[in-house]
């Protein structure tokens, strides 16, 4: 994280939600760093830098994506959507890992961004996962984020 206020958030949002059936244990480490391994080093996969990575949101100090973190809710916002991609298929594609769609709106002046609503947070959570950075094409990568509104 990049200051203490955004662990502090990641921890009252995250801790005990569930992912695959279990709760998420989220507390603070007691290393002050993340020692990421030597280029050519073996890691297993446990390290891994997001800081230039497309997933990263939050890269940008000031950014008004801080203004828009959120704890997990069913309601998914959804932004970066291209004009040729309708309802149908975002439908499909939340569908396509085993969630339900309980609803879905487009932002009636924006239909670059919209509303999903998923069966439970779980799902959401999964779906954000999932689909955060999912290439639809036309050069148009979908940023999922949890909603504070509902539809």
């Amino acid at each position: 994280m990049a200051d203490s206020n955004q662990a502090q958030l990641a921890m009252s949002h995250m801790n005990g939600q569930k992912l695959h059936g279990k709760a998420i244990r989220v507390t603070l480490s007691k290393h002050q760093t993340v020692q990421l391994p030597r280029e050519g080093q073996e890691d297993q996969g446990l390290t891994k830098d997001f800081s230039n990575s497309p997933l990263h949101r939050f890269k940008k100090p000031g950014s008004k994506n801080f203004q828009n973190i959120f704890p997990p809710s069913a309601t998914l916002h959804l932004s970066n959507i291209p004009p040729s991609v309708v309802e149908d298929d975002l439908r499909v594609l939340f569908m396509s890992c085993g969630a339900a769609v309980k609803a879905f709106k487009f932002f009636q002046k924006d239909r670059k961004m919209a509303l999903i609503q998923m069966g439970s947070v779980e799902e959401a959570i999964q779906s954000l996962i999932e689909f955060h950075n999912h290439d639809l094409g036309e050069n148009h990568h979908l940023r999922v984020s949890f909603s504070k509104s509902t539809i």
